[in-house]
């Protein structure tokens, strides 16, 4: 944590014991507590070995600031998010380090629409936190904890009521879940097994340790589920991260895809029922994307990379439809947040409705090829190298929304953005061929590291 940075591009993330410690978590509990004011909140966490000290430490911060606490217990990211609306609190506390390895924790703030708080919202928390402008409450005017129970359920239910139950259970659907050891073993088995689907189940035992597979849903973590999926015959594999807020797909023949293609599936029927709607997605996702918002006549709007910048666009723009490349589908009529759960029921109502696998429904879609790249950078040079790149490529069919994204004429397309996290510069392009891609990513890395030989 720097000394005046406590929330990164999505929560405060650390160390536990060596960034996050409780002594932090407390004052952390005591800036949140400040910023809301006496208000109601409600706490959960996810299943990492240190979330019930450090879901102690923030609950001491906050009843000390005339807080009171509703404790939800274990409950995946949007679970949580859904009860805080659904309960009328003023706002929430999620103790989650989402898809990070088990020996890291973290902290999400929570507004009380159920959205992340703003990167504004963050800033004032900060100020509290070091400045050290904690309001403490008086002794006899401390905020109570209590525990809030059923939420997990009451989800589960909300998001049956955005798909059709009953044309999804006539499939008779056969799907492998992938928890992750994780809380996406709370409530996905559950609500597929209420949607009629037969549920095969993979390191769905809660451990904190992440005993099966680290929590981060990437292609080489998903071989067990991808393998599973063939050998029993099931008509879909679904693996969640560590807080269930994103989901990566398998289709029946073992095929890992991104999240982009199963975006792109769940576009296509919603803009043929809602013309004519917004589509938030960042400025790092496919091509694919832009070609399926323009194809079913959609409004593509291009934000900055990072799931708070893109919920926040959606409620500013009221608009019901965001997704990422990493797996996040914000489904606005149910909440405009990443919703692992609620994104695999939708999935599955296309199935149902189309009568299609996934694989025809991927396929159906211009094909791209994305490859990746990063190069270090010290972070005090990032500023001068993103300016001298955006020099050279004056001209070019550019966005700046983040960092500098190039698009060429034969619909390849490159981005190259700072990282927000580490001291390296990230490249993903993507074209027709795989080649082209690799070429794309070769050329601009040799490109950016010449360029940093001059500064």
């Amino acid at each position: 944590m720097s000394e005046t940075k406590l929330f990164g591009t999505n929560g405060i993330r650390g160390l536990v014991n060596v960034e996050l410690t409780p002594e932090m978590a407390v004052k952390v509990g005591c800036a949140i507590g400040t910023f809301f004011g006496r208000k109601n909140l409600l706490l959960g966490y996810d299943a990492r070995t240190s979330g019930p000290m450090l879901a102690k430490a923030v609950i001491s911060g906050l009843t000390a600031t005339e807080c009171n606490v509703f404790f939800a217990g274990m409950a995946p990211t949007p679970a949580l998010q859904y009860a805080v609306k659904n309960h009328k609190m003023d706002g929430g506390v999620i103790i989650t380090a989402s898809h990070n390895p088990p020996e890291y924790n973290g902290i999400k703030v929570i507004w009380s629409d159920g959205i992340e708080t703003s990167h504004e919202q963050e800033a004032e928390i900060e100020n509290v936190y070091f400045n050290n402008k904690t309001v403490f409450a008086g002794w006899d005017k401390l905020g109570m904890a209590q525990e809030l129970l059923g939420i997990n359920d009451e989800y589960v239910q909300a998001i049956k009521n955005h798909v059709d139950p009953q044309e999804i259970a006539e499939k008779h659907f056969h799907v492998v879940v992938d928890a992750a050891n994780s809380v996406g073993g709370l409530t996905a088995p559950p609500l597929l097994r209420e949607l009629g689907c037969k549920v095969t189940t993979l390191n769905a035992n809660i451990d904190g340790t992440f005993p099966g597979r680290l929590p981060e849903p990437r292609p080489e973590n998903l071989t067990d589920l991808s393998s599973t999926v063939k050998a029993i015959g099931a008509d879909l594999g679904v693996a969640f991260d560590g807080d269930a807020d994103r989901s990566v797909f398998v289709d029946e023949n073992g095929v890992i895809y991104s999240g982009d293609k199963t975006f792109a599936v769940i576009i296509k029927p919603f803009l043929i029922k809602n013309p004519g709607s917004k589509i938030v997605t960042p400025v790092s996702s496919s091509t694919l994307i832009k070609d399926t918002v323009e194809a079913y006549k959609g409004e593509l709007i291009l934000t900055k990379v990072g799931s708070v910048t893109v919920s926040q666009k959606m409620k500013e723009l009221n608009a019901k439809l965001g997704g990422e490349e990493n797996g996040g589908v914000f489904y606005g009529p149910h909440q405009a947040v990443r919703d692992g759960a609620m994104t695999t029921a939708l999935i599955l109502n296309i199935m149902a409705e189309t009568g299609e696998k996934l694989s025809k429904l991927v396929a159906e879609q211009p094909q791209y090829f994305i490859e990746k790249g990063k190069i270090d950078c010290p972070d005090e040079k990032k500023e001068i190298l993103l300016q001298k790149i955006l020099e050279q490529v004056k001209g070019e069919n550019i966005s700046t929304i983040d960092g500098v994204k190039i698009w060429f004429s034969d619909n390849s397309a490159i981005l190259i953005r700072p990282s927000g996290t580490e001291p390296v510069f990230r490249l993903y392009a993507e074209a027709k061929n795989e080649e082209k891609a690799l070429k794309l990513v070769e050329d601009y890395s040799s490109q950016l590291k010449k360029i940093l030989e001059t500064i």
